[in-house]
C-alpha cells in the first residue's frame, strides 16, 4: 500500500495526468487574505460545525447505529451522515498542518462512532442500519447510500494521507469491498448507479491510496451504468444519456460537477478518449453558455440545477455554494490532465467569488444559494436542515494550500498567488523552496524568491483577465519569453539561490459585458478588479435604489484600500447617475412604447465592494449588474 502523503487528488502515478500534486504541508499561506480565513477555519469554524453535528443528532445517528446510544430515533434526512464525513475530511486536512488537541478529540469521537456503526459485512449507513436494514440498496436514485459512502471514503483517504492512521482506511476498504460484492457485471451482482454522484471520485482515490485496481474498476462500472434508465432516465440525475454522449450540463448542478470530477479521475487512470471528449464538450458548454460571471453554476431553484443555455437570472440565481466547490473539484482535475491555464483561471474566479460569498466574514454563517441581486432579504444562516454547504466550505478551506502549485517533468507550476512559502521536491528529488511576497488580490506586485540552486522551469500562470499584459522580470531584467493571458509563462534557466522573479499583474477596473442572449443583462455591466467581482450594496449608498443606478461611459474609478471595512478591502469609487422610471410609469406596468423615455438623472457617488463581502452588515439591497449609459429606458 502506498505511503501516506497529504495530497488532495493523487495523480502522482496517473498515466494520463500531466501534473502531479504537491503535499498540502509543502505550501504555507502567510498572506493577509487566506491565512486568517484558514486560521479561523481551524480555531472556530470546525468546532462550531462539530457542535451543530452533535446538536442536530448527526453524530448520534452513527452512535445509535453502532449501539453506543439506544432509545433515540434517527434524526434528520437520510443523507445526514455525509455532513459528518465532510467535516471529518476538513478536520483531516487541518490536522495535516499541525496538531490541534481539541480538534483531534472531536475527530476521535466521530471515528469511534463510525467504527461502531459499520456492519460485520462492511456496510455503513446509519439510516439503514437498524429498522430499515431490509431496504438497503433498494433506491439508489433517492436515498443517497452511495453518496454517503463516497463522502466517507474520501474522508478516510484524507485522514490516512494527513495523519498516517489506517483505522478509517481499513473501514473504507471494507465498505468498498462490500459495495463491490453487491454491484457489478458478474452473475449474482446488481446493476445500478447513484442518483447523486460522489462514489466515483471516492473509489478512484481509494484505488490510489491502497494500490487496489478493483476500486477503479468499480468506479468505472458506476459511470458506465449511467444513462441506461436504471434510476429513471431523467436529466436531473444525469441519467438521460450515457456519459460519453453528453454534450451540455443538465440537471442538478452539484451532481453534475461531481460526476464530471469522477469521470476526470477515471480518465486520468485509463486514458479513454471518449471520456476526455465528453469532459471537454461539457466544460466548453458550461463556460460558454451556463456560467455566472461569479463562477457560480445552477440557475434554477426548482431543481438546484442548470437551466437552458443563457438562462442566468440574477435575483433568482441559485448558484449553490456546493456547486461552486464541485466546480473547483472538477477544474482541478482537468488542470492536472492538461496543464491548461483556463482551468486555473476558473478555479480562481470561482474561489474568490462564488465560494467565498457563501461564507460570512466571521465564519459563523453561510449562504446555500448565491444570487447576484437582492432586495435585502437574503441572509446567511448558521446551519441548515440540509447542511451540505457548511462542511464543504470547511474542507475546501482546510485543503486550500493544495491548489496553489503542481509539479511535472518540466518543473514547478504556480497556479494561484498568495504570500507564503512552498517547500517542494523536484521530480529528481532535489529540494526547492520558493518564497512569495505579495498582497494579492489587492496589489499588483508579486515577488517570488528562489532559495535553491538548479536547472528547472518555473511556470507562472498569467490570468486570462490580464489586460494590459503583465510585466515579468528575473533579477531586474525583463523576461524575454512569451506572455499571453490564460497561459503559463515558462521560465527555464539555471537558478541560483536568491534569484528574484517579479510579476506585476495590472489591476485596472474592468467593465464586463454579458452575451446578448442573457436578456436580463442587456445594456448592463459587471465590475471586476483582478479576480474579484464587485457589487453595489445599499449600506454604502443609503437611500439609493440600486436598480436606478446608471454608470456613464468612461466612468473613472478610484481604488481605495479601506482597512476598517469588511475585514479590509479595496473599494471602487466613482460618480454615476440615478435614473428612476419617469412619472408616466406611476401605477402602470405596461404602456405604449412610443411614450417611453428616460427621465433626467441625478448625480450620485458610488462605492462598490467585493461581491464576496456583501450581506455582512445587516439586510441591504445588492446589485452586481449595473445599467450603462447605453441603456435607453426601462
Amino acid at each position: 500500500m502506498p505511503s501516506p502523503t497529504p495530497v488532495l487528488v493523487d495523480t502522482s502515478h496517473s498515466p494520463h495526468a500531466r501534473l502531479r500534486p504537491v503535499p498540502l504541508t509543502a505550501v504555507t499561506l502567510a498572506d493577509a487574505f487566506w491565512a486568517p480565513r484558514r486560521q479561523m477555519n481551524r480555531q472556530s469554524v470546525l468546532p462550531a460545525q462539530y457542535r451543530q453535528l452533535e446538536e442536530t443528532g448527526r453524530v448520534d445517528n452513527l452512535r445509535r447505529a453502532g449501539g453506543l446510544k439506544t432509545g433515540i430515533p434517527f434524526q434528520g434526512y437520510c443523507y445526514n451522515d455525509s455532513d459528518v464525513y465532510k467535516w471529518l475530511e476538513a478536520a483531516a486536512w487541518t490536522l495535516a498542518a499541525g496538531p490541534a488537541a481539541e480538534l483531534e478529540g472531536m475527530a476521535a469521537e466521530v471515528i469511534t462512532a463510525i467504527a461502531a456503526a459499520q456492519r460485520p459485512d462492511g456496510y455503513l449507513d446509519s439510516y439503514f442500519s437498524l429498522e430499515r436494514a431490509g431496504e438497503r440498496w433498494t433506491n439508489l436514485r433517492d436515498l443517497h447510500e452511495l453518496y454517503c459512502a463516497g463522502h466517507f471514503i474520501q474522508a478516510a483517504v484524507a485522514y490516512f494521507r494527513a495523519t498516517g492512521h489506517e483505522r478509517l482506511l481499513t473501514i473504507a476498504r471494507r465498505l468498498g469491498d462490500h459495495i463491490g460484492a453487491v454491484f457489478g457485471p458478474a452473475a449474482g451482482q446488481r446493476p445500478g448507479t447513484p442518483g447523486h454522484p460522489e462514489i466515483e471520485m471516492a473509489l478512484v482515490e481509494l484505488a490510489r491510496a491502497t494500490g487496489e485496481a478493483r476500486y477503479l474498476a468499480l468506479a468505472q462500472f458506476f459511470l458506465d451504468q449511467r444513462g441506461r434508465g436504471l434510476i429513471g432516465g431523467k436529466k436531473y440525475h444525469q441519467d438521460f444519456t450515457p456519459f460519453r454522449d453528453m454534450d451540455r450540463m443538465m440537471g442538478h448542478a452539484v451532481r453534475a460537477v461531481y460526476l464530471n470530477a469522477g469521470a476526470a479521475d477515471i480518465y486520468a487512470e485509463t486514458g479513454e478518449p471518449a471520456l476526455r471528449q465528453a469532459l471537454d464538450r461539457l466544460w466548453e458548454a458550461m463556460t460558454a453558455r451556463q456560467l455566472y460571471v461569479s463562477g457560480g453554476i445552477g440557475a434554477r431553484h426548482e431543481s438546484e440545477g442548470f437551466g437552458e443555455d443563457y438562462e442566468l437570472p440574477n435575483g433568482r440565481a441559485y448558484a449553490e455554494t456546493c456547486a461552486a466547490i464541485g466546480s473547483i473539484f472538477w477544474n482541478w482535475r482537468m488542470l492536472a490532465l492538461a496543464g491548461d491555464a483556463r482551468y486555473a483561471d476558473l478555479i480562481e474566479t470561482t474561489l474568490y467569488n462564488a465560494v467565498l460569498a457563501g461564507f460570512s466574514l466571521d465564519g459563523q454563517s453561510y449562504f446555500y444559494d448565491n444570487p447576484l441581486a437582492s432586495t435585502g432579504e437574503h441572509r446567511r444562516q448558521p446551519w441548515f436542515s440540509c447542511a451540505c454547504c457548511p462542511p464543504n466550505v470547511a474542507r475546501l478551506l482546510a485543503s486550500l494550500p493544495g491548489y496553489f502549485c503542481s509539479l511535472s517533468a518540466e518543473g514547478v507550476w504556480v497556479h494561484q498567488y498568495a504570500a507564503g512559502t512552498a517547500a517542494l521536491r523536484l521530480p529528481d528529488g532535489r529540494p526547492l523552496t520558493l518564497h512569495t511576497r505579495a498582497d494579492y488580490p489587492w496589489r499588483e506586485e508579486i515577488e517570488i524568491e528562489v532559495r535553491d540552486t538548479g536547472d528547472f522551469a518555473l511556470l507562472l500562470r498569467i490570468p486570462g483577465w490580464c489586460d494590459p499584459l503583465p510585466t515579468l522580470e528575473i533579477n531586474g531584467r525583463p523576461f524575454d519569453g512569451a506572455l499571453a493571458p490564460a497561459s503559463y509563462a515558462r521560465l527555464q534557466r539555471p537558478w541560483r539561490a536568491g534569484d528574484i522573479v517579479r510579476l506585476r499583474l495590472p489591476l485596472p477596473v474592468r467593465r464586463v459585458a454579458c452575451h446578448p442572449y442573457v436578456a436580463e443583462n442587456a445594456g448592463r455591466a459587471a465590475l471586476f478588479r483582478g479576480p474579484l467581482l464587485y457589487c453595489l450594496e445599499g449600506a454604502d449608498q443609503p437611500g439609493v435604489e440600486l436598480r436606478d443606478v446608471v454608470l456613464p461611459a468612461g466612468a473613472a474609478f478610484l481604488c481605495e484600500f479601506r482597512p476598517e471595512l469588511l475585514g479590509g478591502v479595496v473599494v471602487l469609487r466613482t460618480e454615476a447617475a440615478v435614473v428612476p422610471p419617469d412619472a408616466g410609469w406611476a401605477g402602470q406596468l405596461y404602456r405604449p412604447a412610443e411614450e417611453g423615455g428616460t427621465g433626467a438623472g441625478r448625480p450620485v457617488s458610488l462605492t462598490a465592494i467585493p461581491y464576496y463581502a456583501w450581506a455582512n452588515r445587516g439586510p441591504h439591497p445588492m446589485q452586481v449588474w449595473l445599467r450603462g449609459s447605453l441603456d435607453r429606458g426601462r
